[in-house]
């Protein structure tokens, strides 16, 4: 490890190994903390199957080893472990420091990409049958539940979006929540009342899921919060949108987070109010949270830090340059 390392990218999934990608073959020589639970959310994720390039669809974990590979292939180097805490610098040229357990990693350039984790209902059942039936986005999974009955639990505008969009496919939409009154603006509702295979369930929460005879879900079982009864819905598909968390604890204090914990970038960049520090993937992105998406601003990112290490004044001590090595080689490959 070098004394002071051009860019650090704090965080793995399509966003972080993306970044890393482009920042290695740009020879910048990125180091990578990509945290013990490497891959993000796809590590988590059975088919994929709206990614491009991928025709017949692939694992989730297999895509995020081979974003890994193709990152590693061009010199990208990697820390299998949890970024602890960050020194973030707010003059222009400045070291900024990534502390990994006792490790300190100085480093001109920060690129963040520790994503946002799904809010979850807590209930029995859930972690057994997440992805066997419980997911967390309905883009993403509803093509699988194509003719079936699937639950979409939330009040706001993210579960009527899914719900409409899972109706799509299934055969019939239960939309459950906990109050009488929906968080959803209006017209999002009535999109949701307008579609015929969506049923509306209040005041309802879940209660626990079980499985069916192969093992995935067969049932969730629901209790009205006004009376205490149950009822069970015999259901392969329940969709949690609640909202999400995005995993900006190490930053606050130090960067811009909206009011639900999102960093905030300026403009269509990657740039956080600090220079140098760059954010990416779904610790941005409140909309979207698809794996093609997080990769693009993971690219973003990388040509923003591109851009400052060149254009940014540089301390003697930080001062990096190509290797002379490298460089002569990439000119006889291009030739």
């Amino acid at each position: 490890m070098k004394d002071i390392e051009n860019v650090v990218i704090v965080g793995s999934g399509p966003a972080g190994y993306t970044a890393a990608l482009y920042t290695s073959r740009a020879d910048l020589e990125p180091l990578v903390v990509e945290g013990f639970a490497w891959g993000g959310l796809l590590q988590q994720t059975t088919d994929v199957e709206n990614y491009p390039g991928y025709p017949e669809g692939v694992m989730g974990p297999q895509m995020m080893q081979e974003f890994r590979d193709q990152a590693e292939r061009f010199g990208t180097r990697f820390i299998t472990d949890d970024a602890t805490k960050l020194e973030l610098s707010d003059e222009p040229g400045g070291v900024h420091v990534v502390h990994v357990g006792d490790q300190q990693i100085r480093t001109r350039a920060v690129v963040l990409a520790m994503g946002a984790e799904p809010k979850k209902l807590g209930v029995p059942g859930e972690e057994e049958l997440a992805a066997r039936g419980v997911s967390y986005c309905a883009t993403c999974d509803a093509a699988f539940f194509r003719g079936a009955d699937a639950i979409v639990v939330g009040g706001g505008d993210t579960a009527m979006e899914e719900a409409t969009f899972l109706a799509k496919f299934a055969g019939k939409v239960y939309v459950v929540h906990r109050r009488d009154e929906f968080r959803a603006s209006a017209i999002m509702q009535q999109r949701a009342k307008d579609t015929e295979n969506i049923e509306l369930l209040t005041p309802y929460v879940i209660k626990s899921f079980e499985p069916g005879e192969n093992g995935a879900l067969g049932r969730a079982v629901l209790e009205n919060t006004k009376d205490g009864s149950t009822r069970e819905l015999a259901v392969t598909g329940c969709f949690i949108a609640i909202g999400h968390r995005p995993n900006s604890e190490l930053l606050e204090g130090q960067l811009d987070l909206d009011d639900e914990g999102y960093v905030v970038v300026d403009g269509r960049s990657t740039r956080t109010k600090l220079p140098g520090v760059f954010a990416s993937g779904d610790l941005t992105d409140r909309v979207y949270r698809q794996a093609v998406t997080a990769a693009g601003t993971g690219c973003m990112a990388a040509l923003d830090a591109e851009a400052y290490l060149r254009d940014a004044p540089v301390d003697a001590e930080a001062h990096w340059a190509p290797d002379p090595e490298r460089v002569e080689a990439a000119a006889e490959s291009a030739a």
